[in-house]
This record gives structure tokens, C-alpha cells and sequence, in this order.
């Protein structure tokens, strides 16, 4: 089996804003994760990626909010991308003055 698409699209909320959703099905797990997704999700606003959820080979599950990184437990591609949906919103709360 190759890796399924599940998800692509780009997502634009303004004009300097964007999220780019990215899920496959992958026939092994990647290193460092235990489950049979591989995934990339990230809200970027004004060129600059703020929030953002991946789990790329070696490094395993984990997510990014702001400049800081922390380890992600992957549950199922639903919960991932409400995870995700609720770090955006958090984000634009936190930043909407900036």
C-alpha cells in the first residue's frame, strides 16, 4: 500500500493569513510515532508559520505554538485537526492586537 491522501487544501481566513492541512494514511508508521498517519498542519500568518502540527521522521508527534515546541499525542485525524482549529483560535485571541 502506498500513503493515501486523506487531506490537501490551503485554507485562506484573510489576506495575510492562511492554514495549509495536509493528512495521509501510510502503510508503517513514521519514526517515532505509533500510529499509521503522517500529517502537516500550519497556520501562517504574514509569512511567518505561528502554529503548527506535524510529525516529521525521527522527531514523532509534536507541535509548535509560537516559538515554543511540545510533544503532540496523536489520537485520531479528527481530534488532530480540532487540536489544531483550537490553536489558531487561541493564537488570533492572544495576538489580535499585535
Amino acid at each position: 500500500m502506498k500513503a493515501v491522501a486523506l487531506l490537501r487544501t490551503r485554507i485562506a481566513y484573510a489576506e495575510t493569513a492562511f492554514a495549509e492541512l495536509a493528512i495521509w494514511k501510510v502503510p508503517n508508521p513514521v519514526v517515532g510515532s505509533t500510529h499509521s498517519y503522517k500529517y502537516r498542519l500550519a497556520y501562517v500568518v504574514e509569512g511567518v508559520c505561528v502554529v503548527r502540527y506535524d510529525n516529521e521522521a525521527g522527531k514523532g508527534d509534536h507541535r509548535h505554538f509560537d516559538t515554543e515546541e511540545q510533544a503532540y499525542i496523536f489520537q485520531t485525524p479528527e481530534k488532530l485537526l480540532a487540536d489544531f482549529e483550537r490553536d489558531m483560535k487561541r493564537w488570533n485571541h492572544e495576538n489580535r492586537h499585535s
